[in-house]
């Protein structure tokens, strides 16, 4: 940018910290101003001075709606810091890790496990352009993969990066991608094999460095080989300078798995024990199991063919590596050193390896030396020894690594001819350190390369691209680093100076820097010298400078090893070492393999060993060797195409998701990012199609600028708004803009916005300020009136209320007055009655008083008179027990003396017994007495107790008599007193008369009050009681419900799990159709080779198309099996495991599925059986109804056997007259005959007349059930009658038929004439009519069932008609109630009397259809009459009369043939059904006129007849052949939807009519007497009805798979890509990966096609007559795949995520629900899948800023996962300026409250799930006896039964 005159604008200034930070102008700019004046972010005002020398002014910065793009190449302003800012608002804001730059894939590490790189994932990106979907990884894999089989050029991806930016991990989702994709063409499982090289080369090739903790330290390149259908066959890889100091030395540990297995080993104890692994002092990696990544290796090394024994060898090798690290050499002297004797780690390593511990300690200490004439063996002093170790332990490594590489490539390598691959570069990036020595040179050497050739190739893309559109080419500077290439590699550079160093004798570090500084200081400005050192170099690489120490880099160039040492390894006794160190071409494979010689060569990397001597295999350096495999990279990569990702690390502290502009800027620039960036600004770098452009900036064109050609309508409004025609061009195909102009376009789009948002604005005020205004006005008039009116009213009021008051007053103070006097007379005799009783009461007090004291007195000197007595005596008593204790203890001294005495024991001893005696004498007597005095004591204590319950109810009635007393007595004087006061008072009482009449009043209204409330109160309480009916009512009502609901969720259950398990088994379906194909293709692949191998071959003849040998594939491929037996044998020895493991999968797949069939089976058992317990219960109920009927049939059987015993009379009548001529007209037996034949019809009315009766009655009761509710099934009501009436039917038929039969064959014999045989015929016939007429009245039965059943539903339907109706009366005025409710009884009479005239009209079309009916009847009646008379006659003639007369010919009618609905063909025309029904049989040209089904009726009617014959094999063969003859032609024609859809239905149909007339009878309901006639009676077809559905389901697999292939590219561009409502989205600037453009252009999908797409296939299986719940499933399927497919779309694509997308995907799937609509599919469930879909649409448009929004956002996206929300909250990208992005803090909020929710983490829908299916029961009320076969079917040897 020139000039910055804009005010306002937002700049870019260079900044410490941030490296660039955002400022707004705040004055203007003029020409020469020195500074600007710039506001920061955070409010900060600064100066900002510009560069005196340069005047270069500030980048600008890009409008908000550009930021965030997907290509960085899309920006406006392309310059540093706009891709730094663009790159972290996408990875700290959205979260998105890729980013396009031109042909570049930026890739940021997360340092964070991510859930994008899934199945899933690949899935949606699988197929796509790379400009459709957001960048990732995926879509550049899929670049190169489709650019292979497109351009048929090989593909190379270069991922490059600094190490820990993730390049291996890149790198490895790349492959992934390929064998995800692309497969492999062998059994061998070659792509999991490719994945599987990954873990070995990361365990034995990576290191955990200060930025990385599984940092690869060598560069690879890996060639997976593709075959001709491109699918993966094979890999090569190429490795590339292994750090092999490392091995030895780490600044940081080095860490792998194979380290880790070695110090697992029994010689050794953890990794602190050895000096190769102590050193970096951090051998774990945190979140790193090292034994799961152990087992993960050893897997690897198990898939790739490296046995066990092999495995356990290379950690022999490694833990001997370990060992060898830790021998400790000691100093002899200053010029040699030695080992210590008996050294433990020396003693293992030699063990480990199997060699003898002196030579090995021998050549460790020493050297020999080779002149021409002598050897000399010299001592090597302690460092010297040291470093021979180290160089021993990092050559066996690399041997190793060697060795490890090479059989990994022998495991990938392949005998089918490659034909393309693509090839991964995971090389190391740029690399500088504080110490940078030979190993950084080299990769900072390789990066150069790399660099170059990616300038080259970004240049020349460039070029090609302005050349395609023909616009001028001008030479673009860039920045070329061949000069540094050849400072390195030239002659005389620096690795040839290197190597002439290492030359040398007496060569050195020191005298190599001297050489460089000699060679280079001077004439190359990209070489510096160090200011303080002399042994260091810096050259000035693409990226930066790098400052190389000069140690060691000749040691690391020469990489030598004693040869001593080498030839003690070469004579081990441990093989694998051995083979280590032997000639690559003798070293032979683990697993025991030859490498195949086909395909491509490898490219080796090292030096060809075998042609040279030992003494020379050193001698190549190792700069060399790199510059050589370099040279061979570089070719190889010109030689494709190549793919760049640019691997950039956010921060050094691994912290997930942070950013850090320092380090990313220097990798930017480092990775060549931004000078991709800076060729695309030198140039034009926004790029325009003319319809985008169109699209996107038709609001800056008029009406009249705008032109039919579209071309050229951009070129006149790019003059108008461009004046400076350099600033863009125009291409063939697109437009051409310099930097900046897109911005300004976008500003000049946003101001017409703008403005024409302001003056939408400024109308829409004005409109809604005089929409107020007269609001206001209309108000405040209305309010006036109103206020006057009222005023007027008030004052009305007021003059009435005032003369009121006035009269009121005057009455009222008259009132008061009176009332006063009245209340102070009152209030005077009150207070003297009050005083004269106040004095008589002080009076009567004082006299109580009196009495009481002297009462009080009397008490209280007599308690002080016997308390003195108490104390008293109490005294007297206490001083006579002193006395007697004093006494008592005397006594007690001397009776102890005398106890202590002899004597005196002796004395108690001789009574003592006698004592004892008498005591125990008394002792009885005294209880004796005590049981008496007990006894006299209970019966005294019961009389008193009796005699105290007397004496208290006589005291308490004494007392009651006294209370009594003395309430008389107070009465009396009460009464005397108040007589008294009465007579004196007689005047007072008088005059009170009306006070107590107004207190009488008074309390009358109180009493009514009161009465009132308690009305009140009883009326709550009734409410009271009925609330609590209510709620007792409404709680068993919830209980009901609550059972109800338990009961629906517990069926719901059952048939979610019935559900799953149908899709577990319709998958285990699916493989298993897959595993039998893989099997038929490799059987026919096995018969082609033998074919073409087998000489002689005879060819079929040619009347045998290919569909007949496919149909007949059994027989010829037997007779091929005998015909080229040997052949296979040898073939199948090569596939011998591949068929057991197939016929082993086979039977776990048969067994597996034989085990869900059986839980499907039980499943769907136990739904039947809880069907049949309600059909029972149903039944039970109306056993009673059916009691009638029960009856009317047993009268039915009782008339039939009397109709029985009246034929046997007849016939018995005609057997005995039979040799008499008794039949003849007038005969008694031909009376007899009459008569019987005249009951029979009578008989027959009387039936017909019971059948209406009981019709009636049946009817009478089906409405008196519907009254009372109960009728749930009605069709279980008549199917029990249609069995009634089969019963009775079934039963007159099989009684006559037997009659009949019995008597038939003595008919013939009766008389010679015949003409009982034709009396018999008559009444067979008379018979086979009632039969037909019963059929026929049972037919007229059921519809008039279907046709009360419609009464039914109509009544229904005018009832809820009649409430809406109702309802909407309620609403109107009364008024226009009235004539609502005349207008609606006006049309229901016109209905009515419709319905009527209907009825009748039907009635009398029913009579005279009866009429016609029974005249046919009587005319074949009198006709038979007739025949028998005139046979009889003719019987009763002479035989001379017979010679004489002349014979009259007798018309014998042809009776219509029966046919039984079977078809029967001859056994070996088996094949020709098949072919000609089947295989041939084209579904567009004779099915689409055919009867749906038909072909599923002809083979269902040749099963029939195969039945009917009994003949098993006939069955067998046909249901088999039809089996597998519809597999191949659906194998053959899978593709073509409407043969799929065709057999679909006709599978269907063959089923149900194996189902329908089985035999059993929950199939048999629907059909007719003559449909069950039909049915099946030799064999059970169950099994193979179970083998057909199975046919069925895969089927419909193949038909959702077919429509899925079908749907899918249209539906992204129908409904997302296409702007179905025009102009509501624009366009924004896509950069360099163009996206499919939104406008409907010629070929593009829009949602028409959809629509169209799905209305075709519908009528197409509607045509085929698919069962309409199939079609329901399928529909809902198809519904699933757009909403999944839109869906996963959605969440891939930032440009899609916007408000106007959101209301595009709402308004695209109203159409469909439409659609549904239109169709009558609303209730087939499809709408539901479509649900997230729906709430993606509403989360893009519903407002997203406040906690209540992220509420709603959260209430309302029920439908999708916390992962898709936050998704679609990070890719919300506005387009227009008006919208706003979403903030981190709210998408915070969203995750914060959708924590708590149990869901999958999967962020894409599942596109590949299917449905479960299944086949409702759907009978044919087609007869099978009425089908015709057409003659373009080819059926003529079909012949019908």
């Amino acid at each position: 940018c020139n000039r910055v005159d804009l005010w306002c604008a937002r700049v870019w200034i260079p900044d410490a910290e941030e490296v660039w930070k955002s400022a707004e102008l705040t004055k203007d700019y003029k020409n020469g101003d020195a500074s600007l004046h710039l506001m920061l972010e955070d409010g900060t005002n600064i100066d900002h001075k510009l560069d005196p020398k340069t005047k270069n002014l500030p980048y600008l910065r890009n409008p908000d709606i550009l930021v965030g793009e997907n290509d960085l190449t899309a920006l406006s302003y392309l310059h540093e810091p706009a891709v730094l800012h663009n790159l972290k608002v996408r990875f700290i804001d959205s979260k998105l890790i890729y980013t396009y730059c031109g042909i570049v894939l930026v890739a940021i590490n997360p340092y964070e496990t991510l859930p994008i790189y899934g199945t899933d994932i690949i899935n949606a990106y699988s197929g796509q352009n790379m400009g459709d979907m957001d960048p990732h990884i995926f879509a550049v894999a899929e670049e190169a993969y489709k650019q292979m089989a497109r351009d048929e050029r090989n593909q190379s991806i270069i991922v490059s990066g600094e190490s820990g930016a993730g390049k291996t991990v890149s790198a490895k989702y790349a492959m992934r991608y390929f064998a995800t994709v692309s497969g492999s063409a062998s059994e061998a499982n070659v792509e999991d094999k490719v994945l599987a090289s990954n873990p070995i080369m990361e365990a034995i090739g990576n290191a955990k460095t200060t930025r990385n903790d599984n940092s690869s330290r060598f560069g690879k390149y890996i060639e997976i080989g593709f075959d001709t259908r491109y699918r993966i066959i094979g890999a090569n890889m190429r490795t590339y300078l292994l750090e092999k100091s490392r091995v030895v030395f780490q600044v940081s540990t080095f860490v792998d798995i194979s380290v880790t297995c070695a110090i697992s080993s029994p010689h050794s104890s953890s990794a602190n024990d050895f000096l190769y692994t102590r050193q970096g002092r951090s051998p774990v990696i945190d979140g790193v199991d090292d034994t799961k990544e152990l087992c993960t290796t050893r897997n690897a090394f198990t898939l790739l063919g490296i046995n066990e024994s092999y495995q356990m060898g290379l950690f022999q090798v490694l833990a001997a590596i370990l060992h060898l690290g830790n021998v400790e050499i000691k100093d002899r002297d200053s010029d040699s050193s030695l080992i210590p004797p008996n050294n433990r780690h020396l003693t293992a390593f030699c063990e480990l390896v199997g060699v003898t511990y002196q030579d090995m300690a021998q050549w460790l200490c020493h050297r020999k030396l080779k002149t021409a004439t002598e050897t000399y063996v010299k001592p090597l002093p302690r460092l010297q020894a040291t470093n021979a170790r180290d160089a021993l332990s990092k050559h066996i490594y690399a041997k190793l690594f060697n060795w490890i590489v090479e059989h990994v490539n022998k495991a990938l390598i392949t005998n089918v001819k490659q034909h393309s691959f693509i090839g991964v570069l995971d090389i190391y990036g740029f690399e500088t350190f504080e110490i940078n020595s030979f190993e950084q040179f080299c990769i900072n050497y390789a990066n150069e390369k790399l660099q170059q050739q990616f300038n080259m190739h970004v240049f020349k893309l460039e070029q090609e691209e302005y050349m395609k559109e023909q616009i001028p080419w001008t030479l673009i500077d860039f920045y070329d680093n061949q000069p540094c290439i050849n400072l390195i590699e030239a002659k005389m550079g620096i690795l040839d100076l290197l190597d002439e160093e290492c030359k040398m004798p007496k060569g050195s570090d020191d005298s190599w820097a001297q050489k460089l500084y000699n060679t280079h200081l001077k004439t190359c400005s990209l070489f510096e010298k160090p200011r303080m050192s002399n042994r260091a170099f810096i050259i000035q690489h693409f990226a930066d400078k790098v400052e190389y120490q000069c140690d060691g880099f000749l040691e690391k160039n020469k990489d030598t090893v004693n040869e001593e040492q080498i030839n003690v390894m070469k004579a081990s006794k441990f093989d694998l070492l051995v083979e280590l160190f032997q000639d690559e071409e003798k070293a032979t494979s683990p697993t025991g393999q030859v490498p195949g010689t086909g395909g491509r060569t490898r490219l080796s990397i090292k030096p060809d060993k075998g042609r040279d001597t030992k003494s020379k295999e050193h001698k190549k350096t190792v700069g060399c060797q790199f510059r050589n495999s370099l040279q061979m990279l570089m070719e190889t990569l010109n030689a494709t195409t190549p793919h760049y990702v640019r691997c950039i690390k956010p921060n050094d502290f691994k912290l997930a998701f942070s950013f850090d502009p320092k380090r990313a800027v220097q990798q930017l620039r480092a990775c060549g990012v931004l000078e991709t960036i800076r060729i695309s600004a030198a140039g034009f770098p926004s790029r325009w199609t003319y319809q985008e452009f169109f699209s996107r900036y038709r609001v800056l064109m008029k009406q009249k600028d705008v032109l039919p050609d579209k071309k050229l309508t951009c070129r006149n409004v790019l003059e108008k708004l461009v004046q400076d025609q350099d600033k863009y061009q125009f291409g063939k195909t697109k437009i051409f803009f310099r930097a900046g102009q897109v911005a300004y376009l976008e500003k000049l789009r946003a101001d017409k916005l703008r403005a024409a948002c302001i003056r939408i604005q400024k109308t829409i005020r004005c409109w809604l300020a005089r929409k107020k205004y007269l609001r206001k006005r209309c108000a405040a008039i209305t309010i006036q009136r109103f206020t006057r009116g009222y005023q007027a009213r008030c004052l009305a009021k007021f003059m009435r209320r005032t003369q009121a008051a006035t009269i009121i007053q005057k009455y009222q103070r008259m009132y008061v007055e009176k009332r006063r006097y009245r209340q102070k007379q009152a209030a005077a005799l009150a207070m003297q009655t009050i005083l004269r009783a106040y004095m008589a009461r002080q009076k009567y007090q004082a006299l109580l008083r009196e009495a009481k004291a002297v009462i009080i007195q009397k008490r209280i000197r007599g308690w002080l008179a016997r308390c003195w007595y108490k104390r008293c005596l109490h005294s007297i008593v206490y001083l006579q027990c002193c006395i007697r204790r004093m006494r008592a203890k005397r006594e007690l001294k001397k009776l102890k003396i005398e106890a202590r005495s002899v004597e005196h024991f002796k004395k108690l001893n001789k009574g003592m017994e006698n004592k004892i005696m008498q005591l125990q004498r008394k002792i009885d007597e005294q209880s004796k007495e005590n049981r008496t005095i007990n006894d006299r004591l209970v019966g005294l204590e019961s009389s008193y107790t009796a005699e105290s319950e007397r004496m208290r109810g006589e005291l308490g009635r004494l007392r009651g008599v006294e209370e009594d007393a003395k309430n008389k007595a107070n009465q009396v004087s009460s009464l005397l007193e108040e007589l008294e006061r009465l007579k004196k008072e007689l005047s007072a009482t008088q005059q009170e008369k009306k006070t107590i009449e107004d207190w009488a009043q008074k309390y009358r209204d109180e009493m009514e009050k009161m009465v009132s409330e308690l009305k009140d109160q009883n009326g709550l309480l009734k409410k009271e009681k009925d609330d609590l009916n209510r709620s007792i009512q409404e709680q068993s009502q919830q209980m009901t419900e609550k059972m109800t609901r338990a009961i629906a969720q517990e069926t719901q259950q059952l048939e979610t799990d019935l559900n799953e398990e149908r899709s577990r088994y319709q998958n285990l379906l699916t493989e298993h159709l897959r595993l039998e194909e893989k099997y038929d293709d490799l059987k026919e692949e096995m018969a082609l080779s033998s074919n073409v191998s087998k000489p002689g071959h005879k060819r079929t003849d040619s009347t045998h198309s290919s569909n007949e040998s496919e149909y007949t594939y059994n027989s010829e491929y037997a007779e091929l099996e005998d015909g080229s037996r040997a052949r296979e044998v040898r073939k199948l020895t090569l596939n011998t495991s591949l068929t057991l493991k197939l016929q082993k999968r086979l039977t776990e797949l048969e067994q597996e599925k034989q085990s869900l069939r059986n839980e499907l089976e039980n499943k769907e058992e136990q739904f039947q059986r809880a069907r049949a317990r309600d059909d029972e219960e149903f039944k039970k109920a109306r056993g009673a109804e059916l009691e009638y009927e029960s009856l009317k049939r047993q009268e039915l059987e009782s008339e039939n056997k009397k109709l029985k015993h009246d034929l046997a009379e007849m016939r018995q009548s005609l057997l005995g007259n039979a040799a008499t001529g008794a039949g003849a007209p007038g005969s008694p037996a031909y009376k007899v005959l009459l008569d019987q034949l005249n009951a029979s019809c009578e008989e027959l009315e009387v039936r017909k007349e019971e059948v209406l009766i009981l019709r009636s009655q049946l009817v009478s009761q089906k409405e008196a059930m519907h009254h009372k509710e109960t009728m749930t099934e009605p069709s279980v009501y008549a199917a029990d009658v249609s069995k009634l009436k089969d019963a009775e039917v079934k039963q007159a038929y099989v009684g006559l038929k037997d009659t009949n039969r019995s008597a038939a064959p003595d008919f013939h014999k009766l008389n010679e004439d015949g003409e009982l045989w034709l009396v018999n015929q008559g009444l067979k016939e008379t018979i086979r009519l009632l039969e037909q007429q019963l059929q026929t009245q049972r037919r007229t039965y059921d519809n008039e069932v279907e046709a009360l059943r419609g009464e039914l539903q109509n009544v229904k339907e005018e009832n809820n008609r009649q409430q809406q109706l109702l309802a909407q009366n309620l609403q109107l005025p009364p008024e226009a109630r009235i004539e609502a409710s005349l207008q609606h009884e006006i049309t229901r009479l016109t209905n009515e009397n419709l319905v009527r005239c209907g009825d009748l009209m039907e009635q009398l079309e029913k009579q005279d259809r009866t009429i016609r009916k029974l005249k046919k009847q009587l005319k074949v009646y009198s006709k038979r009459i007739g025949e028998m008379g005139a046979g009889q006659t003719e019987g009763q003639t002479s035989p001379g009369q017979m010679v004489d007369e002349p014979i009259h010919p007798v018309n014998i009618p042809r009776r219509e043939k029966d046919f039984q609905g079977m078809l029967e063909y001859k056994k070996e025309d088996e094949l020709k059904l098949v072919k000609n029904l089947i295989l041939e049989l084209k579904p567009r040209g004779v099915a689409v006129n055919l009867i749906p089904g038909l072909p599923a009726y002809i083979l269902f009617m040749c099963l029939r007849h195969a039945d009917y014959v009994n003949d098993d094999q006939k069955v067998r063969t046909l249901l088999t052949s039809t089996i597998n003859s519809i597999k191949k032609i659906l194998k053959k024609r899978g593709d073509d939807f409407e043969t799929v859809s065709f057999w679909l239905a006709n599978t269907c149909r063959f089923l149900h009519c194996l189902k329908q007339y089985s035999g059993d009878e929950q199939f048999m309901k629907h059909n007719t007497s003559r449909q069950n006639e039909h049915c099946l009676s030799n064999f059970d077809l169950a099994e193979y009805r179970q083998v057909i559905s199975d046919l069925a389901i895969q089927i419909y697999q193949q038909l959702i798979k077919c429509m899925e292939n079908i749907l899918q590219p249209m539906i992204v561009s129908g409904m997302l890509e296409h702007e179905t409502i025009q102009g509501v989205s624009g366009v924004k600037p896509t950069g360099l990966r163009k996206r499919t453009s939104s406008i409907a252009d010629e070929g593009t999908y829009t949602l028409d096609s959809i629509l169209r797409q799905l209305s075709a296939f519908h009528s197409t299986m509607c045509q085929h007559g698919t069962d309409p719940e199939l079609i329901k499933q399928v529909v809902k399927q198809q519904f699933y795949i757009i909403g999944a497919v839109t869906l996963n779309n959605l969440l891939l694509r930032k440009d899609m995520c916007s408000w106007s997308k959101g209301m595009q995907i709402r308004y695209n799937v109203s159409q469909l629900e439409e659609w549904l609509r239109d169709k009558g599919l609303m209730t087939c469930g499809a709408k539901e899948t479509l649900e997230p879909l729906i709430q993606a649409a509403q989360l893009l448009q519903v407002k997203k800023k406040t906690d209540e929004d992220a509420e709603a956002i959260c209430s309302m996206c029920l439908a999708l996962t916390t992962a898709q929300i936050v998704k679609v909250l990070n890719l919300y990208t506005p387009v227009n300026e008006f919208e706003e992005r979403v903030s981190v803090a709210f998408i915070r909020t969203i995750q914060t409250r959708l924590r708590d929710r149990c869901e999958s983490p999967q962020l894409l829908m599942d596109t590949k799930m299917i449905y479960p299916v299944t086949f409702p029961f759907n009978p044919s009320s087609l007869a099978l006896e009425t089908i015709q076969i057409p003659g373009s079917l080819n059926l003529a040897f079909l012949t019908r039964v």
